[in-house]
């Protein structure tokens, strides 16, 4: 029997200063896989320093008091902690709606989706980066990853929870992704999260898309959007929004969710950062509270404010809905608040270089 949570309360609108409407736990960096963009550069073996179930049900409250829409648990492979269920029946009982982020592993199965489900959790998150079986498993670096990708989408769905499907574009599989849009169609899922790489962990550079193919995407994606089965949302891809709004497209997220505005990352080992992707430190969980930390931190106050934007990011009129990637701009040029190096778009009137 589902643990049943306590109702949400009623919310005020988002005000990004004071609450994030994600925020992401990596509860473990363990994982069997060998993903080849990893960001994490995860590893079999779990570090010894993780948070404590004890410190993760402290964690859990100071994110109840952030009160974000969406709470996830992530890793490395968060299966590989045995205590996944307690964390979520916790999380549950005070009122957090849990999403996780399993890999595509054997651990995937039926026994452990209905032990997160009876726990509470809501929603699953797996990765499919190629509708082909051997690219996928090519890509994620562990032969099986692809059936077992698709047996915990059927054991979740078994044990009563929503699926997400996240796709990473790269230079290997963007030309396929209209194949992939069918796979997940047919796989039928409640969202399509489409990820853009980021030159950190195990991805590379070489990887990454050109700015003119980045648009090519963005703009098949929108056309996409108008007739998709499932929602559609970019990750590290800000700059699609903006596609969105030239193109008169509503009823798709537009409300300027960024690295470190709206968005928080606590790490395996309780370094709060603005994304999984961006390693700029703002604290630590054990030594501060992450409501603290999020709301008067000096590096997350500096990243929810447009003003401090450098180049095309700077001088652009989408940068309160957009913004560019701050993960990418740190990734590509060392900068933080650099121009996003993915975006191929040039406001009107700018003169910079």
């Amino acid at each position: 029997m589902r643990s049943q949570p306590i109702p949400p309360p009623v919310r005020a609108p988002f005000d990004f200063d004071l609450r994030p409407l994600v925020v992401i736990w990596e509860v473990t960096r363990a994982c069997a896989l060998a993903c080849r963009h990893c960001r994490a550069e995860a590893n079999p073996r779990r570090h010894p320093l993780e948070l404590t179930f004890a410190e993760g049900c402290r964690l859990m409250d100071q994110v109840r008091e952030l009160d974000p829409m969406v709470f996830v648990l992530t890793g490395g492979d968060p299966f590989m902690r045995k205590d996944l269920p307690e964390l979520v029946r916790y999380g549950t009982s005070i009122g957090l709606r849990i999403s996780g982020s399993p890999s595509g592993t054997r651990l995937a199965n039926l026994a452990n989706m209905t032990r997160c489900a009876e726990a509470g959790m809501q929603r699953v998150a797996f990765s499919l980066d190629h509708a082909d079986e051997a690219l996928h498993d090519a890509f994620r670096g562990v032969q099986g990853s692809y059936r077992w990708t698709m047996e915990g989408i059927d054991a979740a769905k078994r044990a009563g929870m929503e699926v997400q499907i996240g796709t990473t574009v790269t230079r290997h599989n963007w030309r396929n992704l209209a194949q992939i849009a069918a796979k997940v169609a047919e796989i039928g899922v409640a969202l399509w999260s489409v990820f853009f790489l980021i030159p950190t962990g195990r991805g590379q550079l070489s990887d990454m898309l050109s700015p003119e193919e980045h648009e090519e995407v963005m703009e098949w994606l929108a056309e996409y959007s108008r007739t998709a089965p499932f929602a559609i949302k970019s990750t590290e891809g800000p700059h699609w929004r903006r596609v969105l709004l030239q193109k008169g497209i509503t009823g798709l997220p537009t409300m300027g969710v960024n690295d470190g505005k709206g968005f928080a990352f606590i790490s395996h080992i309780g370094d709060v950062n603005p994304s999984g992707f961006l390693p700029w430190k703002a604290g630590n969980v054990r030594e501060e509270s992450l409501v603290t930390i999020y709301r008067e931190s000096e590096v997350f106050r500096l990243l929810r404010d447009p003003s401090k934007l450098k180049g095309r990011c700077g001088a652009c009129e989408y940068r309160t809905s957009c913004g560019g990637s701050r993960a990418r701009a740190y990734g590509v040029y060392g900068d933080w608040l650099a121009e996003d190096p993915a975006c191929a778009y040039v406001p009107p009137g700018y003169q910079g270089a």
